[in-house]
C-alpha cells in the first residue's frame, strides 16, 4: 500500500489574476516521501512539498497579507472536508492535496500520476475533475468572513490564526485514534528534549508547533489534553537548567523560541473553559509570570518580545470568565510586570499587556485595585491617544472595566483625565474602540450630574448620535446607553434633540434586538422630561411610533408606556398653547400631526379648547374621510376613538332624560290587573287590563291618545295591532314599574313599540341590550336600526364601535360606502359631546 492520505480539496487563487492557475499542489506528510516523482512534477507543473513546509509557507503569506504587503496566493475557506474519513485506511492526521483550479487537462495528469500511489489512493484522484467541478461553483462566492466564528475564541489569539481555522467535525473512530497517537509522540519528544543540546532544542520547537498548529483546530483541542499534553507544554515554558558546556554556548540555540510556542499551545487549549484549571494546577501561571519579565536582564529581541506577547496572551485565555484564575494571577505577582509593559516599546506587547489586565479587571475588585496602584492610568489614558486603534481599543477596554461598579476608580480616571480622550475615540475609525468609548462615557454619566454636563459640553452628543444610524448593532446599542444616561440631566435632553437625536432613536425602536431597542426606548424617556422636546416628538412622528412600536420585552414596554405617560404631563400651560399654535400656522400634515397627538395626549379639561374653539376636531375628520389613504383613516379613527375614551361625558349610553311630567309607577301589582282598571287593551285577541293615570304620566303618546281628539279617548277597550303580547306586557311592565329585564331576542321588537309609544327609558334599555350584541358583521345592520327607529345611543355605539375596529372592519365589504355615510353623524356627535362635556365639567 501507498503512503496513506487525505483528500482535503483547499481552493487556491492566485492574487495576480483573476484567472486561476492551472497547477497542482501536492502535499505529503513530514514522515514521508512524495508518492509522485520529481520528472512527473516537472513535466504538470506539481508542486511537490512538505506538508509541515507549506503550513509555513502560507502562515508568512497570510501575515504579509494581513499587513498590507501583499502575496502569492489569496485563500478561500475550506470547501471540502475529510473526503475519505469513513474509510479506515486514509488517516486524518494526514492532509495530502490542495490543489489548484485547473483549465487544462486535468484528467490526464492524473492518469500521468497513477502509477505512483497505491489503487485505493487511484481511486481518490479520480475523484479530482468531479470535485473541481463542484468546487469552482463557489469559487467567487465564498469569502473569507462567511466562515462562522470560533466559539471559544479568546481576544488575542484571534488575529494570529483566524486565517488557518478549519471547519470540522470532531475526529472519531481511526481518525480519532491516529490523532491521539500523533499527540503522544509530540508529548514524547517534550518530555524527552529538555536540555539545551541543539538537536533536543529544534525537536522541542518542532513539537511545540505541531501541538499549536493541531490546538487551532477547537474540536481536537481535548485530544490534545487527552494525550498528555498540558504537562509537557508547562515544563518548556522555562528553559532548560545550564549544565557543563552550556555554559559557553552564546547564544543559546533556539533561546526563547520553544518557550514561545508552549506559551502559544497553552493559549489555544486554554479556549476550553475545563482546560483552564487543569493548565493552572500543572504550575503554568508562574512561569507565564516569570516570562512576562524575560526582559528585565536588559536584552531585547523580536524573540523576547514575541515570547513576551505569547505569555500574556495565555494569561489572558487562561483567565477568561474564570474568577479563581484572575485571583491566582493576582496571587502570582502577575499584575506589577503586565502594568510594566503597557510602556513596553513594542506596541504588540502592549496590546498584549492591556488585554490581559483587560480581561482580570473584569468583576474582580481586588485586581482592579492593585492594577490602580500600579499606577496604570496615566499610562492607560495615553494610550487612549495612540494612532493605532488596537492600542486605544485595548486601553478603552481596560479602563471600562476599571471603573465598572466601582465609583471611587471611576472618579480617579475622571481625574487623570480620561474623559476628553475617550470622547475623542468616539469618532475613531475602529467601530471597536467607538462601542467601548459610548459604553465608557455611559458608566461615567452615572457618576454625577456635573459629569453629564461635561460630557456634552466636550461635543460628545454629535458623535453619539452619528453612531446611532451606524450599521454595526453593537455600536448602536452602546450610544444609545450612553445617550440615555447623557438624558437624564435637563439641559442635555434639549441639546441631545436639537441636535437631531430624535429621529433615530425613535428608528430603533423598530429593532429586533431587544437590549438595542431598551436601551433607545430609555433615552427617550430621558428626553420627554423636556417641555421643548414635546413638539419635536410630534414633529417627528414620536408619539405614533411610541404607540405602535412592538415591543420585545416587558421592560421596554413599562419604560414606552412612561414616556407616553410623561408627555402627557407637559401638554398644558406654554407647551399647549405652542401645539395649538403650531396646528394654526404650520402646514396641514403638521396640524394634522399635532390634532392626532393630542388627541391621545391632552387631557378631558382641554378637550373642548382643542378639538372645538381650536378646529381639531375638523383635522381628525379630514384624516378620517381621506379614502385614498387608509393609514390616515385609521389614525383618524384611532385618535376619534382615544378621544370619546378619555371624557366620561362621552358615553355613549347616557341616562334616559327627564319626563315632561312626574312618573307614576303604581307596581308591579298593577300590571295586568282590572282592580279600578278603567281601560282595555286588546292585543292578539286577549285582553290586557290598565289604568289611563299611569298611562298618561308615561309617554307624550298616550297622553295624545287620552287627552286628544282620538277616538281611544272615550273607548273602553283599544285594539293594538302589531305588537305581540309577550312585547306589550313587557312594555307596560316598565311602564307600571320604571324597570324591565330585556332579552337579545326580544330586544328590536320591544325598541318598535318603546319608539312607537315614545317611551324613551324603555328605548335606552333596548339599545343598551342591543349594544351587547354588536359585531363585525352585525354593526352596519345595526346602524340602519338605530336610524329607523332614532336610537340615538346606539347610534353613537355604533359609532364608536366602528372607530375602535376600524383596522378590522375596513376590509369588509361596503366599509367605505358605511364610513361616507356616516361621517356627518361622527362629526356631529363629537362636536355636541365635546361641548357638552366640557361645559357639565366646568363650575
Amino acid at each position: 500500500m501507498g503512503t496513506p492520505f487525505r483528500l482535503v480539496g483547499r481552493m487556491l487563487l492566485s492574487s495576480s489574476e483573476n484567472r486561476c492557475s492551472t497547477s497542482i499542489l501536492l502535499l505529503y506528510p513530514s514522515s514521508s516521501k512524495s508518492p509522485v516523482s520529481d520528472n512527473t512534477c516537472k513535466r504538470h507543473s506539481v508542486f511537490n512539498i512538505q506538508y509541515s513546509e507549506y503550513c509555513m509557507m502560507m502562515t508568512r503569506v497570510k501575515r504579509k497579507k494581513r499587513k498590507g504587503h501583499g502575496g502569492n496566493f489569496g485563500i478561500t475557506p475550506p470547501i471540502w472536508h475529510s473526503l475519505a474519513c469513513s474509510n479506515p485506511e486514509f488517516h486524518l492526521e494526514h492532509p495530502f492535496f490542495s490543489f489548484f483550479s485547473s483549465s487544462s487537462s486535468l484528467p490526464r495528469l492524473v492518469s500521468n500520476t497513477l502509477g505512483c500511489v497505491s489503487q485505493r489512493q487511484r481511486d481518490l484522484l479520480l475523484l479530482l475533475p468531479l470535485l473541481l467541478l463542484f468546487s469552482s461553483m463557489d469559487l467567487h462566492a465564498r469569502p473569507d468572513h462567511c466562515l462562522p466564528e470560533r466559539k471559544g475564541q479568546k481576544r488575542k489569539l484571534e488575529e494570529d490564526f483566524e486565517d488557518d481555522r478549519q471547519i470540522s467535525a470532531p475526529p472519531t473512530g481511526h481518525a480519532r485514534d491516529a490523532l491521539l497517537s500523533d499527540v503522544k509522540e509530540q508529548v514524547i519528544v517534550l518530555d524527552s528534549t529538555f536540555s539545551w543540546k541543539e538537536s533536543d532544542r529544534a525537536a522541542a520547537k518542532r513539537a511545540t508547533h505541531a501541538l499549536a498548529d493541531l490546538a487551532k483546530n477547537e474540536e481536537v483541542v481535548n485530544v490534545i489534553v487527552e494525550g498528555g499534553a498540558i504537562p509537557a507544554l508547562v515544563k518548556h515554558l522555562k528553559a532548560p537548567p545550564l549544565v557543563g558546556s552550556d555554559l559557553l554556548q552564546r547564544p543559546m540555540p533556539f533561546e526563547h523560541e520553544v518557550e514561545k510556542g508552549s506559551a502559544f499551545a497553552l493559549g489555544l487549549l486554554a479556549v476550553k473553559p475545563e482546560h483552564q484549571q487543569l493548565i493552572v494546577d500543572s504550575g503554568a501561571l508562574k512561569h507565564l509570570v516569570d516570562l512576562l519579565k524575560r526582559h528585565e536582564n536588559g536584552l531585547t529581541s523580536r524573540a523576547i518580545n514575541s515570547l513576551i506577547r505569547r505569555a500574556a496572551d495565555a494569561i489572558t485565555n487562561l483567565a477568561h470568565e474564570n474568577s479563581s484564575i484572575k485571583t491566582r494571577v493576582r496571587i502570582e505577582g502577575g499584575i506589577p510586570p503586565l502594568v510594566h509593559l503597557l510602556e513596553f516599546a513594542d506596541t504588540k506587547v502592549q496590546r498584549a499587556a492591556a488585554g490581559a489586565l483587560r480581561t482580570l479587571a473584569f468583576k474582580n475588585d481586588e485586581n482592579k485595585n492593585q492594577i490602580v496602584e500600579c499606577n496604570a492610568l496615566p499610562t492607560l489614558i495615553l494610550m487612549l491617544r495612540s494612532e493605532d486603534a488596537a492600542i486605544h481599543y485595548e486601553a478603552v477596554g481596560v479602563i471600562g472595566n476599571l471603573v465598572h461598579s466601582s465609583p471611587n476608580i471611576k472618579k480617579e480616571v475622571l481625574l487623570a483625565g480620561a474623559l476628553q480622550p475617550v470622547i475623542g475615540l468616539l469618532s475613531s475609525c475602529c467601530s471597536e474602540s467607538q462601542r467601548e468609548a459610548a459604553l465608557l462615557l455611559g458608566q461615567f454619566a452615572a457618576t454625577d450630574s456635573d459629569c453629564k454636563v461635561h460630557i456634552v459640553q466636550r461635543g460628545a452628543v454629535r458623535p453619539l448620535i452619528e453612531m446611532l444610524q451606524s450599521p454595526d448593532v453593537q455600536l448602536k446599542e452602546m450610544s444609545a446607553f450612553a445617550l440615555g444616561r447623557l438624558a437624564q440631566d435637563t439641559h442635555n435632553q434639549a441639546g441631545i434633540a436639537h441636535n437631531g437625536g430624535l429621529i433615530p432613536l425613535l428608528k430603533l425602536l423598530d429593532s429586533k434586538n431587544g437590549s438595542l431597542q431598551h436601551n433607545a426606548a430609555f433615552a427617550l424617556y430621558g428626553l420627554a422630561d423636556n417641555e421643548d422636546n414635546v413638539a419635536d416628538f410630534i414633529r417627528v412622528g414620536g408619539i405614533q411610533r411610541l404607540q405602535d412600536g412592538e415591543f420585545i420585552v416587558q421592560a421596554t414596554k413599562d419604560c414606552v408606556a412612561k414616556t407616553l405617560k410623561r408627555l402627557e404631563e407637559k401638554i398644558h400651560g406654554r407647551v399647549l398653547n405652542h401645539l395649538l399654535y403650531l396646528m394654526r400656522v404650520s402646514e396641514k400634515a403638521f396640524q394634522r400631526r399635532v390634532a392626532l397627538a393630542l388627541a391621545h395626549l391632552c387631557s378631558a379639561d382641554d378637550q373642548r379648547k382643542i378639538f372645538i374653539e381650536h378646529h381639531g376636531l375638523e383635522l381628525l375628520m379630514g384624516l378620517l374621510g381621506s379614502y385614498y389613504n387608509s393609514k390616515q383613516q385609521l389614525d383618524g379613527a384611532v385618535a376619534l376613538c382615544k378621544l370619546a375614551n378619555k371624557g366620561t361625558t362621552l358615553s355613549p349610553v347616557d341616562a334616559a332624560p327627564p319626563s315632561p311630567t312626574p312618573q307614576v309607577y303604581l307596581g308591579e301589582q298593577y300590571v295586568n290587573n282590572a282592580t279600578l282598571s278603567d281601560v282595555t287593551f286588546l292585543v292578539e285577541g286577549k285582553r290586557f287590563y290598565a289604568h289611563r293615570i299611569c298611562l298618561l304620566a308615561s309617554s307624550d303618546a298616550f297622553r295624545a291618545m287620552f287627552d286628544g281628539g282620538y277616538r281611544e279617548k272615550e273607548a273602553r277597550d283599544i285594539e293594538i295591532p302589531n305588537i305581540r303580547w309577550e312585547v306589550f306586557e313587557l312594555m307596560m311592565r316598565f311602564i307600571y314599574t320604571g324597570s324591565v329585564e330585556i332579552t337579545l331576542d326580544i330586544a328590536q321588537d320591544l325598541l318598535r313599540a318603546a319608539d312607537q309609544y315614545l317611551l324613551e327609558g324603555l328605548k335606552r334599555l333596548c339599545e343598551y341590550t342591543i349594544a351587547q350584541d354588536i359585531s363585525l358583521e352585525s354593526v352596519s345592520s345595526m346602524y340602519e336600526l338605530s336610524e329607523a327607529f332614532n336610537a340615538i345611543s346606539l347610534r353613537h355605539t355604533c359609532i364608536l364601535f366602528i372607530l375602535e375596529h376600524f383596522d378590522k372592519l375596513s376590509g369588509k365589504p361596503g366599509h367605505s360606502h358605511l364610513i361616507q355615510r356616516i361621517i356627518p353623524e361622527i362629526q356631529n356627535y363629537f362636536g355636541k359631546a365635546l361641548t357638552k362635556g366640557i361645559s357639565y365639567n366646568q363650575p
